[in-house]
């Protein structure tokens, strides 16, 4: 039985080797469709997305410049609304849900380090997946970091880092973001 290969690993949550060739290959794609896309016209976007990206719900709106580490890991819904300048650190899985709304400058990082400074000095990393449910409201400048949930209808205030699982139907705000209320 031969082991898993450096892509399998990183979508599974285990340690990888980002420089492994395949890796390399797939952020190359990556990089040649994302260029097609923040440079084509509003009317070409679309088709390239559906390229590049892993699953892309109707009426579904990314504004350049968008910048991703793969594309297919991420699945957006139906109905969203990504501003200028979001970056998918896609690593692991990113979901989008229905009716979501990102503002500009949004950062989703699926990618982590070990704390072990050996370990990262081999080159070793990880990726968590994140996964954002329906009709989310994310404000500008909002981190999202690895392995994170964030329920149905809640809303991440501007400028938020969010460490940790958000509720449903929550207003969160801060680094690290908290709940200051339900919605």
């Amino acid at each position: 039985m031969t082991g898993k290969s450096e892509k399998q690993k990183m979508l599974d949550g285990d340690l990888y080797n980002a420089a492994a060739p395949e890796l390399v290959a797939g952020r190359s794609r990556a990089d040649r469709l994302m260029a097609a896309f923040n440079a084509a016209p509003e009317d070409r976007r679309e088709e390239i997305l559906r390229e590049l990206l892993g699953s892309v719900g109707e009426n579904t709106v990314i504004r350049p410049d968008f910048r991703c580490d793969y594309g297919e890991n991420i699945k957006i819904g139906r109905n969203v609304f990504i501003n200028f300048n979001c970056v998918f650190l896609d690593c692991a899985a990113i979901e989008i849900g229905d009716f979501t709304q990102i503002a500009p400058a949004v950062q989703f990082y699926t990618a982590t380090h070990p704390l072990d400074p050996g370990l990262r000095r081999d080159g070793q990393e990880y990726a968590l997946p994140i996964r954002v449910g329906t009709n989310v409201w994310i404000g500008g400048g909002a981190i999202i970091l690895p392995g994170v949930t964030i329920g149905d209808d809640s809303v991440i205030a501007a400028g938020s880092v969010v460490t940790k699982d958000v509720p449903p139907r929550s207003v969160v705000v801060g680094n690290p973001a908290r709940v200051v209320r339900e919605v």
